[in-house]
């Protein structure tokens, strides 16, 4: 109850920093605890450099099920804050309790289909008969873990959108630290190279598992896993996937985006022009770490005050949100054009690729200033339910627009490379113009609805 009224009556500003922090260093967190295991398999002896190509395929299919952790998690966390805003918390439990059930079945399919597709999966993301052993060996085991990221990364939202940043932290800290032990042992010691890192990886996510499991049983929460609400109702689970369908869609189409940019740079620029992607593609994700942060800390704020009808501490909130976002992306903006070096060289030592990705950087994120406004009402569209809206901007930037214009803009430039490139940049420019008109239109809906609700 006293979680309850922080987020109802705390003050916004710094309720927003409170949560906000604990969010952006477990998103930074989460991006370390996915590098551990690349750092430590490129160096095993002899076959470190194959290894870590194997692995390295095996992404796709490991972003796509964090991605159905998304689809669920994030779709039904929102809707159970608003839930909670409303003082109905039963529904909200109940939305908690279809959750838990969902990923469960999410887990047990994922498993079954992908360990029986396994070496066609592989080989249709690029596994040669170097590193088709090596990628196998790693999915083999990090599926069998399936359903322990399923409920890690799924439920984890539930804790964040009650407000206990702190402990979502932990989730993920938990996990993180275990991981970077665990590698050089099972990797080095006993000498189980990719299966090890594979198998490190799982232990990890299963003790994380386990530290929200019991979280949401305990008395720290307001919401708890309820046997009463375990049964799956429909109605209920569409609410869930249509909000979710927006976070599951920007994260499962990044590895199609990848093999969009890769195979047009690879036949108009070669090696060098991939490689610099690599590099350009690492800068915008880690630098827009701090703003997803940002959005996930708004978020309880937003659902719950959202459900209870306090219109002024939504505005508030979402104000002070865009207004940080923006500030955060026009400084590294202005970081970018002015001092590409500084970013390009933490990638690389090679003078070539150093001069290259700095010409390009500088064209890949030429509108990356209004980038914040963009995931900032992106995101707040999830934290208000407006599922409609959110899986439409979801799909415009990469589906409609980004992977068509890098297969169109070469057509009109001399320079394709250069043309390549400026799809991201054109791309981003519509859809923010987009993202803000909507955002505009119907914010201002949202509020006449809760004013409206306030007056009766």
């Amino acid at each position: 109850m006293e979680q309850k009224n922080i987020l109802a009556t705390g003050s916004v500003g710094k309720l927003l920093f409170q949560l906000a922090l604990p969010s952006i260093t477990a998103q930074i967190i989460n991006v370390l605890y996915n590098m551990v295991d690349r750092m430590f398999i490129g160096h095993i002896p002899v076959i470190g450099s194959t290894a870590l190509t194997g692995v390295g395929i095996t992404f796709p299919i490991i972003t796509l099920i964090s991605a159905f952790s998304s689809l669920i998690g994030m779709g039904g966390a929102p809707l159970a804050a608003i839930e909670m805003g409303k003082n109905n918390q039963q529904k909200a439990e109940n939305i908690l309790g279809n959750c838990f059930s969902a990923l469960l079945v999410t887990a047990i399919l994922l498993t079954t289909l992908i360990l029986y597709f396994k070496d066609t999966l592989l080989i249709f993301f690029g596994a040669s008969e170097n590193t088709l052993q090596y990628a196998s060996e790693y999915l083999t085991i990090y599926v069998c873990g399936t359903l322990f990221v399923q409920l890690s990364l799924g439920l984890n939202t539930f804790i964040t959108s009650q407000g206990f940043a702190k402990f979502s932290m932990a989730t993920v800290m938990i996990g993180a630290i275990l991981n970077m032990i665990l590698d050089p042992i099972l990797i080095f010691v006993f000498d189980m190279g990719v299966k090890g890192a594979a198998l490190a990886t799982i232990l990890s996510q299963c003790v994380s598992a386990i530290w929200v499991m019991y979280f949401l049983t305990s008395s720290h929460t307001k919401l708890r896993i309820k046997k009463q609400y375990l049964k799956i109702q429909q109605k209920l689970l569409f609410s869930v996937l249509a909000l979710g369908i927006s976070p599951f869609i920007m994260q499962s189409t990044e590895s199609l985006l990848t093999i969009c940019f890769n195979t047009s740079l690879q036949k108009y620029g070669g090696d060098l022009a991939v490689g610099s992607m690599t590099i350009l593609t690492s800068i915008m994700q880690f630098s827009m770490l701090p703003i997803l942060g940002l959005t996930q800390g708004a978020q309880p704020i937003i659902s719950f005050n959202y459900g209870a009808k306090q219109k002024q501490r939504v505005k508030k909130t979402i104000w002070i949100l865009l207004r940080c976002c923006f500030g955060y992306s026009f400084i590294l903006w202005l970081l970018i054009m002015f001092f590409p070096y500084m970013f390009v060289k933490i990638f690389t030592n090679s003078q070539e690729l150093i001069d290259f990705s700095c010409y390009a950087l500088r064209i890949f994120m030429s509108v990356s200033c209004l980038m914040g406004i963009q995931i900032g009402c992106q995101q707040s569209f999830i934290a208000l339910g407006q599922a409609k809206v959110s899986m439409f901007l979801a799909l415009l930037r990469k589906i409609i627009l980004l992977i068509p214009f890098i297969y169109i803009l070469p057509l009109f430039f001399e320079n394709d490379v250069f043309a390549v490139f400026l799809a991201e940049p054109v791309a981003d420019s519509i859809s923010i113009s987009t993202t803000i008109i909507l955002f505009y239109v119907q914010f201002k809906k949202i509020l006449s609805q809760l004013s409206n609700h306030a007056e009766c």
